[in-house]
């Protein structure tokens, strides 16, 4: 008995809890995930310019931060359009993300990386995708946004590919 009280209970929060985030329109939930990505992109390029071993590691590392800067301009112009304070500073995953990789050097570096901007494009890409299907401001900057995401994908795609 005292199982099923429990897990009512948890039911009850987690649907009284449901709402929360829902009363966000789609497009600020989307925003604040990618100006996180974008600052998060930009820390990891710094990181890649200091820490990687080969040179397109470290110019991809490059790429990324003028694009995810110029990127996130574009967002926070569009977020503060829709009412919407923008994050200063990364998710709490895309930390703990960039502390594993900052204790990493040289070709333990650039494997990492590789395998992490390979993983992380392909699934901002799908996001984006979602996103710009909308129609709020949020769906033109992510439709701005996506071809520039699908070639940092090929891009570390193709470091996959290098030595290193």
């Amino acid at each position: 008995m005292k199982r099923m009280s429990r897990a009512a209970f948890v039911l009850a929060a987690v649907v009284a809890a449901g709402p929360v985030p829902a009363k966000s329109p789609p497009g600020q939930v989307f925003l604040t995930k990618a100006i996180q990505g974008n600052l998060a992109e930009v820390q990891m390029g710094q990181l890649a310019q200091e820490k990687g071993q080969s040179d397109d590691v470290k110019a991809f590392g490059q790429q990324l931060v003028k694009d995810h800067g110029e990127a996130n301009q574009r967002a926070t112009v569009v977020a503060s359009t829709m009412g919407l304070t923008p994050p200063s500073e990364p998710s709490a995953k895309q930390k703990a993300d960039y502390n594993r990789m900052s204790k990493l050097s040289g070709s333990a570096f650039d494997r990492q990386f590789k395998t992490h901007m390979v993983a992380d494009h392909k699934k901002d890409i799908r996001e984006y995708q979602q996103a710009s299907k909308k129609s709020d401001p949020a769906a033109g900057y992510a439709s701005q946004t996506l071809p520039t995401l699908q070639q940092h994908l090929e891009t570390a795609q193709s470091l996959g590919k290098a030595k290193g």
